[in-house]
């Protein structure tokens, strides 16, 4: 199993390898539906961003409240495909690194070999398990969408599976 550390340059991405097991160290954005809407509209009006896309890694999941005690609460993974028609706008501004479950659209799959870029798989069911894994969570923008809001995260060894690596190789397509 390999141990990587973000950021995720061009470098570390190129390198790895549909279906590889990794645990990744570092800094990670949780955004769902309505955090990508709202990215999106920004790009189209050419608008900043409340966050630095480039190489950073996009979390699909929208945790639950923080528990009494401090410990951030489950934190599984949500549906990527939903988010398909907002990813490649966010790739063309930078975005490396997307974590998630399920397939992705041949735009997406596309996109990711285009830019280089890199979907992992992160496993439906163990957000309890995945939270443990937190060091630290923060509101970073749109506090006002509560779980859906973009959280800033310190992970540590956070499990996960290359769903589409940087040659757009696909854990979902027949070999």
């Amino acid at each position: 199993m390999r141990k990587i550390t973000t950021p995720l340059t061009k470098a570390v991405r190129t390198k790895l390898k549909c279906g590889e097991h990794v645990l990744l160290t570092g800094t990670i954005y949780t955004a769902r539906d309505m955090v990508h809407k709202r990215l999106k509209e920004l790009v189209d009006r050419k608008k900043r961003l409340p966050l630095e896309l480039k190489n950073a890694v996009i979390y699909y999941c929208g945790p639950t409240p923080i528990r009494t005690g401090g410990d951030f609460g489950s934190c599984g993974p949500t549906t990527s495909s939903r988010m398909d028609s907002f990813t490649p706008a966010l790739l063309q501004k930078g975005l490396a690194v997307m974590i998630g479950k399920g397939s992705r659209s041949k735009d997406v799959r596309d996109m990711i070999k285009k830019r280089r870029a890199v979907y992992f798989l992160a496993v439906g069911g163990a957000g309890a398990y995945l939270a443990k894994k937190i060091i630290s969570a923060n509101t970073h923008a749109y506090a006002e969408l509560g779980a859906e809001a973009i959280y800033k995260l310190k992970v540590k060894n956070f499990p996960l599976i290359v769903g589409i690596d940087s040659r757009g190789k696909d854990i979902y397509e027949k070999r």
